[in-house]
This record gives structure tokens, C-alpha cells and sequence, in this order.
């Protein structure tokens, strides 16, 4: 499993516990579960943009300071 599935599957994780939150109407756990769902949008994020500048460290040549 990749990294990017391994996102994928925690963000996924995260919008099944602010459903089930929701339904029971546990405010603590929802505020929880957003947080984990943020968390998750934000890691692949991040990996996306390292992947971007990855590839174009690789098609320019440049180097890292």
C-alpha cells in the first residue's frame, strides 16, 4: 500500500467517524473527526506538492540549497 492509499484510507476513516458522530450527536467527536479529516486533506496535500517539486527538481536540474 502507498503512501498516497494510505491518505486516502485515514481521510476516509475520518468522514466514516464524523457520520457516525453526527448520528449520535456526540459534538466532541465530531470536532474530532473534522480535525482527523483536515489532517488528511493536508498530508496529501503536502505529498502532492512534494511530488510536483520532485518532478521538476528532476526535468530543471536544480539542486537543493
Amino acid at each position: 500500500m502507498g503512501l498516497m492509499e494510505k491518505l486516502n484510507l485515514r481521510e476516509m476513516k475520518a468522514k466514516a467517524k464524523l457520520r457516525l458522530a453526527g448520528r449520535t450527536g456526540n459534538r466532541r467527536k465530531v470536532a474530532e473527526a473534522r480535525t482527523e479529516q483536515a489532517e488528511a486533506k493536508l498530508l496529501k496535500t503536502q505529498d502532492e506538492i512534494l511530488d510536483t517539486v520532485a518532478e521538476m527538481r528532476k526535468e530543471y536540474g536544480a539542486r537543493r540549497r
